[in-house]
Formats: C-alpha cells, structure tokens, sequence
C-alpha cells in the first residue's frame, strides 16, 4: 500500500475541502486504501507524483475520478422510504392545493445515480394521473459526478437496487433487459433533467424557487460550518410552505436554521 506522506495529505484534503466542501481529515486510513491500488496501476510510483497529476489535470477528470474514488455513491430506488410516503401524502397534495400556476419545481441536490430522482417523478406521476397534463413538473437533478450522473442518465439499472420497489411501480415504469438489468421507461426519464452542480458554489443559479430539495446522505462529509452554509443556500431558495429532505444520518441544529422541523430529516420553510 502506498503510503501518504502528512504534507501530502494536508494538500489534498485542503483543496477537496476549499473546493467541494467534502472533509476529510480523518480519513488518511481510507484515502490510503481506496487510492493505493488505482495509484500503482496509473504507473505513479508514489503519492505525490499522482497529487501532483491531479491538480494540473486542466480537464478537471483527475479531480472527479478521485472525488468517486473518496464518496461512495451508494444509493437504491425507495431508500429511506418514510420520505417518499411523506412527499405522496403530504407535500404534493398541499403543493397542488396552493399552486396557482401548476408549476412543481422540485431538486434533487446530490442526486448520485438517479434513483432518488427517477423515484419523485414516478411519484408525480402517480399522483396526478390524468391532470399532470396540466402541470410542469420537471425535475432538476445535480451531482458534482460526472460517473454517477453519466449512470443515472443511461438509465440501466441493477435487480438488486429496485429489490424495495413496490410490484406495480417497476411493472409500470421499468423494462427488464436481460436477468440482472432494468431500464427507467422514457416516460419517467424524460421528467428529470441531470446537470452537474457544486453545491459549493456561492451563489446558485437558479431563477426560481423549489417548492421541495432533496438533499440526502450528502453533507455527511461536510462539517457543521459548511453544512449551515449549504443549509441556509436551500432556504433561500426554498419556497414560503415547501419542503427540504435530508438523510436520517445527517443533523440540522435549529439555531443554526430559520427551516422549521418537520419530522426526522424533514424540514419547512413556513
């Protein structure tokens, strides 16, 4: 195993923190064991050299295969599945109600593969039925991956990750490729658009507000600080009633917040 000498971890975990929000400084352990192979068979013959290749790579590849290397982008469809019953039941019919223009705009912030946004738009379809003629409902779906946001655009994706997809959604919305592969029919893909997006970023580009963010299982890796920061970005771009979604494992402090709780991992701008 290569061996990451202090100097060099502190550069790298430096510029990942500065530049993505992701920290790291206690995971030299980790970095050492998901690199070291990937290091040896690039032809680096140590750490510093392939440092060094990373952050002179002006195409910006070298960063974003390393970043995939350091988060795991683990996620299946229905996952956390409280939130999804939450969204049917009480969040888009209250969305519809007070809607004057019939325009959902959701986000799914750190959408990884596409699962989670693939699941609200099957949602919406099902919620709506014949009246979603009527209504945009397009959904904004953002990763700072180009690996995962290449995966959730192809659409193709594993039994094992619809293994908590309800029988009439995956009938309805799926076709099976072969025996291990399903493909997101083109109805429900065609209602998310993917983009890359560095929740980093000081000023979003958005010139609307999202009646609902989904924000899951990202800011496990950003500390208190940036995760007040990003935080209170969502708010103000949260529209006055909608909704935001976090991960179980993650925590808002709500001094640190003007969202108001709603229940585990789910938060309102009133």
């Amino acid at each position: 195993m290569i061996e990451i000498k202090d100097k060099e971890f502190q550069e790298l975990i430096k510029h990942i923190k500065s530049n993505y929000g992701i920290e790291l400084k206690d995971k030299k352990v980790l970095i050492e064991g998901r690199l070291s192979n990937m290091i040896l068979e690039r032809g680096f013959e140590n750490f510093d050299d392939y440092l060094q290749n990373v952050l002179t790579d002006k195409t910006g590849n070298e960063i974003q295969t390393l970043i995939n290397k350091l988060t795991t982008n683990y996620t299946f469809f229905m996952r956390e599945s409280v939130h999804f019953d939450f969204f049917k039941k009480v969040a888009l019919p209250y969305i519809e109600e007070n809607s004057r223009d019939k325009d959902l705009r959701i986000w799914s912030a750190g959408c990884s593969s596409g699962e989670e946004a693939y699941t609200l738009a099957m949602l919406i379809h099902e919620h709506f039925e014949d009246r979603k003629i009527n209504w945009d409902t397009k959904i904004l779906a953002t990763d700072i991956s180009h690996q995962a946001l290449d995966k959730a655009k192809a659409g193709l994706y594993n039994a094992e990750s619809l293994i908590n997809m309800p029988a009439d959604l995956k009938y309805k919305y799926f076709t099976k490729i072969d025996n291990n592969t399903y493909k997101i029919s083109d109805k429900i893909k065609n209602e998310v658009v993917f983009g890359e997006f560095n929740l980093m970023e000081e000023i979003f580009p958005f010139k609307k507000k999202f009646h609902i963010i989904f924000c899951r299982n990202v800011m496990i890796y950003f500390d208190q600080k940036t995760k007040n920061e990003v935080i209170n970005k969502f708010y103000n771009y949260t529209e006055k009633g909608g909704y935001l979604f976090i991960g179980h494992s993650e925590f808002v402090n709500k001094e640190d917040t003007n969202y108001q709780h709603v229940m585990p991992a789910v938060y309102r701008k009133v």
